[in-house]
């Protein structure tokens, strides 16, 4: 057992150890849980509900900087978090940077408006992923879990738990991305 303890303790200290010195420099606060990776990995093509109904895939975002946050209805973590991803699509969202949201799990469309409703977000998407098929793909295990897409589609970064995502940390990382 003490073996296994050692194991997982230096597997977690040098995770980073070769992570992008760009992004590490700029965390601060609520961003230092964030896990920037030494190399990008590839995400999952699991399809996922669109916001009007249709099939859907992250290859739709290709070409954006993308922060995909899985998030459910009755996680409380994600009521508070969503107000931040909301004011993060405000000043960055556009044709460079999308706030991608994924309800996953069972979160029926009229709960997710009124979850939206009630924290006063109307700007982001209301995407589902009731199979958990996009979420397991991406190894989700708990929520909220937000991840970091560069252009290609591809994770570059994670967070486990919510933060502040309209941190000055936070935008001067995703700014850093996008200026790639």
């Amino acid at each position: 057992m003490r073996l296994i303890v050692l194991a997982a303790l230096y597997m977690g200290l040098t995770a980073g150890a070769n992570a992008d010195p760009a992004l590490e420099a700029l965390k601060d606060g609520d961003m230092r849980k964030l896990v920037v990776h030494s190399e990008p990995a590839a995400m999952p093509e699991a399809t996922f509900t669109g916001e009007d109904g249709s099939e859907m895939t992250l290859a739709e975002y290709e070409g954006q900087v993308v922060l995909l946050n899985f998030w459910a209805t009755w996680c409380a973590p994600c009521r508070k978090e969503m107000p931040h991803l909301s004011e993060l699509q405000t000043e960055l969202g556009g044709s460079d940077f999308q706030v991608v949201t994924v309800a996953t799990g069972r979160n029926p469309p009229e709960g997710m408006v009124r979850f939206l409703e009630e924290i006063g977000v109307d700007n982001l998407p209301l995407h589902r992923d009731p199979r958990q098929k996009l979420a397991r793909g991406a190894g989700v295990l708990g929520l909220p879990v937000t991840v970091l897409l560069d252009r290609e589609g591809r994770e570059i970064a994670r967070l486990q738990g919510d933060a502040n995502w309209a941190s000055d940390s936070a935008k001067a990382m995703i700014g850093a991305v996008m200026a790639r």
